[in-house]
């Protein structure tokens, strides 16, 4: 979903809406911009991943918060990348990409077939002249359908996205387990089954609906009842309070693509998936609660300013 750095998922859940699919034309350029933004973007899942899974590989340095109090920050974005730059080249920054498209590609295919499928008759635009009842019944309805259409594309998607987080997290123990899509394939079979693909798939389902019908509720009383008609620039605050309130929520959501992310690669045999990293959880909602915790729920929420759990006051300062 769409929202802080998060993350995000294979595809981020679109706006509801009504009508029929879009045409071949166009749902070829959505599948083709969409794997555009998955290869520009994935640097920053893959450092975002190796965050979330807690290597850190680099030391803390010395700053200052806005108060002009010492803190210790932890290496952002930019140094991150350039030490897997220093240790796998450039090249090491594209990691896992080629499951991840694969699995971005599934994922629009999908959006778009179900669409296809169950199409939504088109409906009236909810106005602040409708009751309350017949406001809510049309959100309730285009969420209803936009909720099929995120999960299953989550669904068919996830096995790639497994396969990609676990190709990604290789860099932390020098592994190569995880070679190819199609060797991964089947080593995931043969060891953890069917499931073995869709480990982590609960807390993804979980975020994404938390996440639509947050929006989209959120969006429709705060659209239809705050903003007046009458105001000049009504259209142009509509248009914005979707975006606005989905960064907000992402927050909230933050969490299950935290766990859902970890369960991915927890306890296949891969070095981030085993102690001192993280103990073998039992179940996603195990690894909540190793997180909560330790106060974790939100690693890897941020990438820029990244204050290190330990008071800078330990560490000697020349």
């Amino acid at each position: 979903m769409a929202a802080v750095v998060s993350p995000l998922p294979p595809a981020a859940p679109a706006p509801p809406g009504g009508g029929a699919g879009p045409p071949e034309g166009s749902e070829a350029l959505l599948v083709a911009l969409g794997a555009g933004l998955a290869a520009a973007s994935h640097p920053l899942l893959y450092v975002k991943l190796l965050v979330q899974v807690g290597h850190e590989p680099l030391p803390p340095t010395i700053g200052r918060n806005v108060l002009g109090r010492k803190v210790l920050y932890l290496p952002g974005f930019f140094t991150y990348a350039r030490h897997i730059v220093e240790v796998d080249g450039k090249r090491g920054l594209f990691r896992g990409l080629t499951p991840r498209l694969i699995s971005s590609t599934l994922s629009t295919i999908t959006r778009g077939s179900v669409k296809k499928a169950f199409p939504l008759e088109d409906m009236e635009h909810v106005s602040n002249k409708d009751d309350v009842k017949t406001s809510l019944r049309k959100v309730v309805k285009e969420t209803s359908h936009e909720m099929m259409m995120q999960c299953m594309s989550r669904v068919v998607s996830h096995p790639l996205h497994v396969i990609s987080m676990r190709c990604m997290v290789q860099f932390i123990g020098r592994e190569v387990k995880y070679s190819g899509v199609f060797s991964a394939i089947g080593r995931i079979l043969k060891e953890e089954g069917i499931l073995g693909f869709f480990v982590g798939l609960v807390p993804h389902i979980l975020g994404d609906v938390i996440f639509l019908w947050c929006c989209n509720l959120l969006a429709h009383f705060i659209n239809t009842y705050a903003v007046d008609d009458n105001f000049s620039q009504a259209s142009v605050i509509r248009s914005y309070t979707k975006f606005v309130i989905g960064i907000a929520v992402s927050m909230l959501t933050y969490p299950f693509l935290l766990v859902g992310d970890l369960m991915a690669v927890n306890n296949c045999g891969l070095r981030a998936g085993l102690p001192p990293y993280a103990p073998a959880f039992t179940s996603w909602i195990h690894c909540w609660r190793h997180l909560s915790a330790q106060g974790q729920l939100f690693r890897g929420s941020s990438l820029l300013f990244r204050r290190a759990p330990i008071p800078a006051s330990c560490f000697p300062i020349d």
